[in-house]
């Protein structure tokens, strides 16, 4: 294992994890000091733990007083099969086997535990969260294809915020769909001008400080650790907020 200092206070190591037989999910934990939850990231099609968007909200997140765990949830052979980018019931395994290493290692087995998914891997976050609802405290989608898990979606209970561009038309519809089939406390928040992967200027900062406002007001508090208050609301229109389930 290789461990090496981040930004700040905040240190990371790779990490590796068993999915069963030979394979092994390899990924970078970081950890500030004092976290208060831990977020497990789940990438989008042909993405993985060195995508640099998704580097840079688990950078914010940490930011935030958050752990983050960036991991491949396939390997690099099977990210070239299409089917297996799709396949959103193995993802969806893959990252509940991140989550029970995330319960069991001594850095993140007392955090509460989040998932922040990208396109198909946020429809692999709801699909994991529906079927092991115990550990997930706080869901987040970015650009999202919640639709792709869309028999699972009345009973995922963890809060989810579902973050789209107001120029990715398609994917929006498809948010706005799945947010009615949700029954837990829930939004759907457009970013005015932006499309899929969030480039304009500004726009993937706003997703980096929706995500933090979210994880942290909805992530249940850690005992006996510092908490963190955020009390800005978001700076974009919120769509359907539901505050119960």
């Amino acid at each position: 294992m290789t461990t090496q200092p981040t930004s700040g206070a905040i240190r990371g190591h790779n990490v590796e994890i068993s999915v069963g037989g030979r394979r092994a999910l390899v990924g970078w934990l970081s950890l500030p000091s004092d976290p208060i939850g831990v977020v497990a990231f789940a990438h989008g099609s042909g993405s993985g733990r060195f995508s640099p968007r998704n580097q840079f909200v688990a950078h914010a997140l940490q930011e935030n007083g958050l752990a983050t765990l960036l991991v491949d949830l396939l390997e690099e052979d099977e990210a070239q099969d299409r089917r297996k980018v799709f396949d959103i019931e193995l993802l969806a395994e893959r990252l509940t086997a991140a989550s029970r290493w995330l319960g069991r290692a001594p850095e993140t087995r007392d955090l509460p535990l989040g998932y922040f998914g990208a396109s198909t891997g946020a429809a692999a976050a709801l699909v994991a969260a529906a079927r092991n609802p115990e550990p997930v405290g706080a869901i987040v989608s970015r650009g999202g294809r919640p639709d792709l898990a869309r028999d699972d979606l009345p009973a995922v209970a963890a809060p989810t915020l579902l973050i789209v561009g107001g120029n990715d038309e398609e994917v929006l519809e498809l948010n706005r769909e799945a947010l009615a089939l949700l029954r837990c406390p829930k939004a759907l928040t457009v970013i005015p001008g932006a499309t899929h992967l969030f480039p304009e200027p500004g726009a993937l900062e706003e997703v980096a400080r929706l995500a933090g406002d979210w994880f942290v007001r909805q992530l249940p508090p850690v005992h006996n650790a510092n908490a963190i208050e955020q009390e800005a609301g978001p700076r974009f229109p919120t769509l359907d907020m539901d505050p119960e389930c």
